[in-house]
């Protein structure tokens, strides 16, 4: 690979890392700035009930997109994954929760049991 093809893909992948990100930045822009026609605004002005209908609606179709079979199901589960996390993303900017503080809670996480953590959870 040359070196211009090598900084390509670097580039390219930095990009995608960061996709996540921008979309957080758009959807807080949202919510300080809502503009009239705009799906992420109608979701905030429905609040935690419309957003987490949304949400739950999304989950679903993730689960059965999971169960189609080959490239076609795949493709598909791509396609309603990425529902889901905007509408996660929203119910998140609603809440002025900042993704920074989701990604230190899953940091928090790392080397540990998921059973161990769940349960050293306060109930």
């Amino acid at each position: 690979m040359s070196a211009i093809a090598a900084w390509e893909n670097d580039m390219a992948t930095e990009e995608t890392g960061r996709v996540l990100a921008q979309l957080m930045e758009i959807i807080e822009d949202r919510r300080k700035n809502p503009p009239e026609k705009s799906y992420t605004t109608t979701l905030f002005s429905g609040g935690v009930p419309k957003i987490g209908e949304k949400i739950i609606e999304e989950a679903a179709e993730v689960v059965e997109a999971a169960g189609e079979a080959g490239d076609a199901g795949r493709e598909h589960a791509i396609h309603e994954a990425a529902d889901l996390i905007y509408h996660l993303f929203v119910m998140l900017g609603y809440k002025m929760i900042q993704l920074e503080e989701v990604e230190s809670e899953l940091a928090r996480r790392f080397g540990l049991s998921g059973l161990d953590e769940k349960a050293g959870r306060e109930k």
